[in-house]
């Protein structure tokens, strides 16, 4: 990280002592984890102390960890599962996934993990902020929408894709599902070729919702790819060059 990351770290954790946990991010941004219970007085003091200044919510977004870092591929060339990724590649963790027979679940309260990114105008710097719900069966966290007023829509979104509640939203509503849509569609254990599909009826003069009649099937297998693109030891242009020529 940069001294400028590493100085708005200081400032972060002097402000919010005992109520963040700094992650490492790979993005090149300073990330956060707090507690449910702190999501709206953390976002507060973020906006408000002089020396942070996050005037602006630039998105708000919810993350499915369900069966995250568990998934793991079934032979080294393909799997028959599907869409899916690869996870945790070393020994230890292989032997693990085998132990379980491949796939755990995810702990309790940490399957729904909702992330605001924020920025200062002020400072110029940015902030990635993850609480986790505490109910895996009725996720729910505190509205943002009374500190960011971008909040509203990027919350409706949340709610209508992956079903988290936000309490004290002035308008928890679906936002780009149909009327009568069941279920949240982002949701990792929702069907990918849904629940329901829809037709016109002429006898009834209308359009009609009956059960999905579409066989569940795996239609592309996911296969690992050596692709120098992403080796980490890559750094620059003419590296990814020479790497592409030995490829």
């Amino acid at each position: 990280m940069s001294q400028k990351i590493e100085a708005l770290a200081a400032r972060v954790e002097q402000c919010l002592q005992g109520k963040v946990t700094r992650v490492t991010s790979s993005c090149g941004e300073l990330t956060y984890v707090i507690a449910p219970s702190d999501w709206r007085a953390v976002a507060e003091q973020l906006r408000d102390h002089e020396t942070l200044r996050f005037e602006m919510l630039i998105d708000l977004c919810v993350v499915d960890y369900l069966h995250h870092g568990h998934s793991e591929w079934q032979t080294e060339d393909a799997t028959r599962s599907g869409f899916s990724r690869g996870v945790a590649r070393d020994a230890a963790a292989q032997s693990h996934f085998a132990a379980a027979q491949g796939e755990t679940a995810t702990p309790p309260g940490q399957r729904f993990g909702v992330v605001c990114h924020l920025l200062s105008l002020e400072h110029n710097v940015r902030l990635r902020l993850r609480a986790f719900c505490a109910d895996d069966d009725r996720p729910m966290i505190d509205s943002l929408v009374d500190v960011w007023a971008s909040a509203n829509w990027y919350e409706r979104e949340a709610f209508d894709l992956f079903g988290v509640l936000f309490r004290g939203h002035p308008d928890l509503r679906r936002l780009l599902t149909d009327y009568g849509f069941i279920g949240h569609p982002f949701r990792k254990d929702f069907p990918l070729i849904g629940e329901v599909e829809v037709r016109y009826d002429p006898a009834s003069g209308r359009v009609i919702y009956e059960p999905v009649s579409i066989e569940p099937r795996t239609l592309v297998p996911k296969v690992i790819r050596d692709d120098h693109r992403y080796q980490p030891e890559i750094h620059d242009e003419a590296s990814y060059r020479e790497a592409g020529n030995r490829a």
